[in-house]
């Protein structure tokens, strides 16, 4: 697989007074995130550089409910996940009231060394973080302001990078703390109970390992999908071309896409939109050669699997959002949905890379199992 780009080493301020004798000093850190999946893993360069910099350190994470699952996968950098109750400022989720007020005691009992801001700017999010009671805190700003928040420590805030990829811009904190450069390549480590999930769910019947494409023709906000008609003229042109079978993947709620694209094709896909979780359809995904997806989770989780894929804009910031490697990975902006044509000559290219071709998939599959780490 093609090397990941170096992360660019940003101009930031001198490392914060507290780092001295790092893994001594601080030996409880508290991460707040709580946001989807796409902006999860674009964090985990970070995270892992968190573990690299404090490796006795134990690092709990606040997220959103479902990102529980994410902690676990990750366990290699989370050790506890504490579900977020919501705040009536952050739209992510409702606001759990009754449980805010817990939530907030028990976090300030836990008398973490450090708290770490990675939700934005810090508008918001710096007054949730400083409720946390750390010893210290760092996190981001608003660009334009002079400190991150009204505590003594809030010039360990730093000003949020305004341009830049996600991940990027969140490893500028990494580099205010002075941790080691661990890279900016995102992760979707696979587990034995996913391939298990898959395999018990009878979705991949007669589907043989890196001899099928993946299109994902769902995302979150549906204002930010390709047309149905479009996604099925790029399957059926490459199912004509290359004679791969075609697997629709998406949620249970994302039936209905996976149906009008199926309707519209000559060839039969297997439709694999299903209620099964996101390892799962992971674990579906790396097997295939090939991704053509809307901007959305699965385009992380692809980039984190080294799976090549086509990703269309239309809404988002491409810049910011677009997987970074452009040689096994490349972005579209297509807002009025006119580029068949682009995502054709894209996918083309991409299904040439590796040149394994049907192996590649299997050597994907054990590079992010679980195993692969170590772990039992």
């Amino acid at each position: 697989m093609p090397n990941q780009p170096k992360t660019p080493r940003l101009p930031t301020p001198s490392k914060p007074a507290f780092i001295v004798s790092r893994g001594r000093a601080i030996r409880s850190i508290v991460v707040f995130r709580a946001l989807q999946l796409g902006d999860m893993l674009c964090a985990v360069p970070t995270l892992r550089a968190l573990r690299l910099g404090f490796p006795r350190a134990r690092i709990t994470l606040i997220g959103l409910p479902w990102a529980e699952q994410f902690a676990a996968r990750f366990h290699r950098y989370v050790d506890v996940f504490a579900a977020f109750p919501g705040h009536p400022d952050l739209p992510e989720q409702p606001v759990r009231g009754e449980a805010a007020d817990g939530f907030f005691e028990n976090m300030r009992a836990c008398r973490f060394d450090l708290a770490v801001q990675l939700h934005g700017n810090g508008l918001v999010s710096n007054s949730i973080v400083e409720a946390l009671g750390a010893a210290h805190s760092v996190g981001f700003r608003p660009a334009d302001e002079a400190s991150g928040g009204a505590a003594a420590n809030a010039l360990n805030y730093i000003a949020y990078p305004t341009v830049g990829h996600e991940a990027v811009r969140l490893l500028a904190l990494a580099q205010h703390l002075g941790l080691p450069d661990a890279g900016m390549r995102l992760e979707f480590p696979l587990r034995e109970a996913d391939y298990a999930e898959l395999d018990a769910s009878g979705l991949e019947p007669g589907l043989t390992p890196g001899a099928y494409i993946c299109v994902h023709p769902g995302a979150r906000s549906r204002d930010k999908c390709w047309p149905a008609q479009h996604f099925a003229e790029v399957a059926d042109r490459l199912a004509d071309e290359t004679g791969l079978a075609v697997v629709l993947t998406g949620s249970e709620k994302e039936r209905d896409m996976t149906a009008a694209v199926a309707a519209r094709m000559r060839h039969t896909p297997v439709d694999a939109a299903a209620p099964i979780s996101i390892g799962a359809m992971a674990a579906l995904m790396s097997r295939a050669r090939l991704l053509v997806c809307n901007d959305t989770g699965v385009s992380h989780i692809a980039d984190g699997l080294g799976l090549p894929s086509v990703v269309i804009f239309s809404r988002s910031e491409m810049a910011r959002w677009a997987p970074i490697d452009t040689s096994l990975h490349a972005s579209i902006w297509d807002p009025e949905g006119r580029s068949v044509s682009a995502v054709l000559q894209h996918a083309r290219r991409l299904l040439t890379v590796d040149t394994r071709a049907a192996d590649a998939a299997t050597q994907r599959q054990a590079l992010h199992s679980d195993s692969f780490f170590g772990v039992p």
